[in-house]
């Protein structure tokens, strides 16, 4: 029950944050609004680390695979692409389209087995539903 509230405000809050992030860069620009979410995610991240364990920054170094260390980068990728994409199809389209590329990825990654995820049997009422959330959002793109 836990996953299911956290996953929930998850999304609700890359929803709110898409938003603002769009917001701030019609305000500035792109790449000051997108440095400004990454800079300021990691003044909250050194301070939780303050408080909450302080656990050795140099295990960094030691991880097994050094493309995990990508998150980051593809965070202001992340930030970037949904400005972009609220930006021109609005906030409900845009978070739509990427739930449903991020349900299609996540799947992807699962059925092969990729970045040390247990690979997973396909099934067909997993693809069947993706394609009744695509059928959504067409449904709700749809206009008289």
């Amino acid at each position: 029950m836990w996953g299911i509230l956290i996953a929930l405000l998850s999304g609700a809050l890359m929803s709110v944050q898409g938003v603002f992030n769009t917001e701030l860069t019609k305000q500035s620009s792109l790449w000051v609004s997108t440095g400004w979410v990454q800079f300021s995610a990691l003044l909250v991240c050194i301070a939780a680390w303050f408080f909450t364990g302080r656990q050795s920054i140099g295990t960094l170094a030691r991880v097994e695979h050094k493309y995990i260390l990508l998150g980051g980068v593809i965070g202001a990728f992340i930030t970037i692409t949904v400005i972009q994409s609220m930006s021109a199809l609005g906030p409900a389209k845009a978070a739509m389209l990427i739930v449903v590329a991020q349900l299609a990825v996540a799947y992807l990654i699962e059925l092969m087995g990729l970045f040390g995820v247990d690979k997973v049997e396909f099934q067909w009422r997993k693809l069947i539903g993706m394609a009744m959330a695509i059928g959504g959002i067409i449904l709700f793109k749809w206009e008289k």
